[in-house]
């Protein structure tokens, strides 16, 4: 009897019979609604938002890697910036000392023209001087003809004999005199 019983509840237990068919159909219709509800109210959300953020992602590493590349123009400019700044400068430089050798060689060029006017204006003024003296000198020698004159007149001679005696005399002292 135990036997028979167990055969009994072995035999049931592969037998399939109608409410062991409708539960398992049920569950198999309910499991399709609940995944479909699951698919539809969560896993769609977590796959767009998944999704949304994966486009995100790959928007910033697109956004990151234009302001990369941007960046590095923008340093290559800045250098190239920097090294014509440096040039720049280089040939202001170069234009200042230019224009400071011109400045001296103006300054030095005038100065040499003031030098010359002024030895130039010592000769006129050394001239001047010298023929002063010989003015003077021409003086001396007419009051020591003058002088003599007087003495010749003492001894009673004519005006005529008296011109004629300084102009003899100057003569005889010449040019060549008054210029020593």
């Amino acid at each position: 009897m135990i036997l028979a019983t167990e055969a009994e509840g072995l035999s049931r237990l592969f037998d399939l019979d109608f409410q062991l068919l409708a539960d398992a159909v049920l569950m198999t219709i309910a499991m399709f609604f609940l995944f479909m509800f699951a698919s539809h109210f969560l896993f769609n959300p977590v796959r767009k938002m998944l999704k949304d953020r994966q486009e995100k992602i790959k928007g910033e590493l697109e956004q990151a890697a234009s302001d990369q590349k941007s960046a590095a123009e923008i340093r290559a400019l800045y250098e190239e910036k920097l090294n014509q700044a440096g040039k720049e400068a280089e040939a202001i430089l170069t234009d200042a000392r230019k224009r400071g050798m011109e400045n001296e060689a103006r300054i030095v060029a005038e100065a040499k023209q003031e030098a010359a006017k002024i030895i130039e204006r010592a000769k006129v003024e050394a001239e001047l001087e010298k023929q002063k003296m010989t003015d003077e000198v021409k003086r001396e020698m007419i009051a020591v003809a003058s002088v003599m004159a007087a003495r010749i007149v003492q001894v009673n001679i004519d005006t005529n004999a008296q011109h004629e005696l300084i102009e003899e005399t100057l003569k005889e002292i010449g040019d060549s005199t008054w210029l020593n």
